[in-house]
Order: C-alpha cells, then sequence, then structure tokens
C-alpha cells in the first residue's frame, strides 16, 4: 500500500481538478480501486503502490490541461488515466498537452498513451499504419490531422477510401447507382468530417474535389501529391490491392492506413493485403505503424468489454 500526498497552490485550478463535488476523484477512484481526499490545498491518494502512482500522473496530466485552459471533463479525466500504465507515463504530462489537433468545430486531444503516439507518428511520418480494434480512433484522428493540415494551407487535398468489401453483404444488391451504393458504407468517413467542419464547409469542399470519399478501386492509376490520403478497414484488401494503393503516394503527400486483422471480411484463403504489407515493409525506413489495444477504445465504456470479451474468446478457441 502507499500513501501520496501533494498540494496545489492555485485556488481556481484546484476547483477545476476535483470537479463538481470532487466528481473527477470519484471517477479516478471508481477507475484505479484508490480512495482520494482533498483537504484544503491538500490531496491525498492511498492504495495499491502502482494505482497510487497512476491516480498521481492522472491529475498531474489534467492539472496541466487545467492551467492550459482546457475543460476537465470526464472524459479527460478517462483519457488522463489511460495514459498512465503502473504509474508510468511514457509521456511528459506538460508535453502531452501541447499534442492537439485543431479543427474549426472543436480542438482534438489523445485520449490514450497510444493515441498520443499515433498523433506523434503522423506528424513525423509519410506513411504511418495504424492497427487495432474498433473505437480506438484510429480513422478519427487522422481525419482530424487532415483536416488540421488542410486548414493551416499544408496540403491541398483529403482522400478518404475503403475497399468494397462488406461485412457479409453486397453492394450490388443495394438499390440506386454507384454513388447512392457506395455512400452508406463510406458514412463514418464523413461522419468524421462532419463533427470537425461545418456541414457548408465539407459539402463546398466535395463539390470542389478538395475532399474526396471513394471506394479503393477509384485510386488506380492516379499519383496523388500535395494530399493527406487515408485508407480505412484496411484489412479488408488484398496484396495488389494494398500496394497499388501504397504506390499512389505523390510528392507532399502523407498517407495513413487503418485497419483490425481480426475484423477480415475477405473471402476465406485470401491473404489480407494488411498483413501482407506489414510483413514486406517491416525493414523499410520513413514507415511507421502503432497497435492500439482493448485499453484504447475510447467509444462507450461498454464497447471495451464487448472488445476485450471476443478477443479472449478468439484465443480460446485458438489454443484449443
Amino acid at each position: 500500500m502507499a500513501d501520496v500526498s501533494f498540494e496545489i497552490y492555485n485556488n481556481q485550478l484546484i476547483q477545476q481538478l476535483l470537479g463538481p463535488h470532487d466528481s473527477n476523484l470519484r471517477l479516478i477512484e471508481k477507475m484505479l480501486g484508490v480512495e482520494i481526499s482533498a483537504f484544503g490545498n491538500k490531496i491525498n491518494i492511498n492504495g495499491d503502490q502502482k494505482a497510487a502512482g497512476q491516480a498521481k500522473q492522472a491529475l498531474d496530466i489534467l492539472y496541466d490541461k487545467a492551467a492550459k485552459s482546457v475543460a476537465i471533463t470526464e472524459q479527460e479525466v478517462k483519457a488522463a488515466v489511460r495514459m498512465c500504465n503502473n504509474g508510468k507515463c511514457d509521456i511528459d504530462p506538460k508535453t502531452l498537452s501541447d499534442i492537439v489537433l485543431k479543427t474549426k468545430k472543436r480542438h482534438i486531444y489523445p485520449r490514450s498513451a497510444n493515441q498520443a503516439l499515433y498523433i506523434q507518428e503522423m506528424f513525423k511520418n509519410e506513411l504511418v499504419f495504424g492497427l487495432g480494434p474498433a473505437g480506438t480512433g484510429k480513422t478519427y484522428l487522422a481525419v482530424a490531422l487532415a483536416v488540421s493540415m488542410m486548414l493551416e494551407g499544408k496540403i491541398d487535398k483529403i482522400i478518404l477510401s475503403r475497399p468494397a468489401v462488406e461485412a457479409g453483404e453486397n453492394l450490388g444488391f443495394l438499390p440506386g447507382d454507384l454513388k447512392e451504393k457506395v455512400d452508406p458504407y463510406l458514412r463514418p468517413l464523413y461522419d468524421a468530417l462532419y463533427e470537425m467542419l461545418p456541414a457548408e464547409t465539407v459539402d463546398k469542399k466535395l463539390a470542389v474535389g478538395e475532399i474526396e470519399i471513394a471506394p479503393l478501386a477509384f485510386m488506380r492509376g492516379r499519383t496523388l501529391a500535395n494530399a493527406f490520403i487515408i485508407l480505412d478497414e484496411a484489412q479488408n484488401t488484398t496484396p495488389m490491392q494494398m500496394k497499388m494503393f501504397l504506390t499512389r503516394l505523390g510528392e507532399n503527400s502523407r498517407m495513413v492506413v487503418n485497419g483490425d486483422l481480426s475484423q477480415v471480411d475477405l473471402p476465406r484463403g485470401t491473404i489480407s493485403g494488411l498483413q501482407d504489407a506489414l510483413d514486406t515493409l517491416k525493414k523499410v525506413s520513413d514507415i511507421s505503424s502503432v497497435t492500439f489495444g482493448t485499453e484504447d477504445v475510447v467509444r462507450h465504456g461498454l464497447v471495451a468489454k464487448i472488445v476485450k470479451a471476443y478477443e479472449e474468446r478468439s484465443k480460446k478457441q485458438r489454443n484449443e
């Protein structure tokens, strides 16, 4: 057991840190199994040594964010706890609060250590692979960085793509022309854009081609310069499709390839282009990959439990 005590001398910031009726402290207690008490400017944490250290690091992160005028919401508290494992943060709290993607409708901060690493790798590298389960923010953060770079004038175009392989469905049986068939399938990409930009801005940029959302097949034969290119659901590409996509990269462009290798919808026996690319390119420099886990799921709390349950079942089946 450990007993960690410290003081905060800024009365305005301590109120933001604690939350209404100490609600932020109660949430950290629930997540980590510790006891936290606040008396005046003094905060005391009691519990398992690693958990107490993690709680202290989380409060350090929240304090630094509050000092930079970031609103301390329930989501921010949960994110701060996820940033540290066993009381150790891989990223300095002061650096962490500087990792922000600025769009017209909101400022987006990482909500887990892997999200922070992912954003940093996308800044540094021209090609990044984001791997892991649904709900970890892979596509959302990539779209946010693309929007941020477009607003700063660093790129001219955003291209969002998915392979046209459906989870047990067939586009050919859907009514309408090609656009009407693929738009529902590409809806998650539209949703991300509308969360970051005013609707009229998105619609205008789609109309003039500054933002393009299209099935993967539409990428063939093109060289994409001055663009931010995102491939979503990349586990459902074939090796030839993946090679075609990766070789579209042009001058002053950035590419992000996202997928979940546990959710391959390709015909049985078909090799995933995402796995093939990871194996082929593992020794190539200037390419980065970030792997997310269930601890990075930032959707509804129940989603993380669902993902974990399916992973445990799959692991059990493999062992049998």
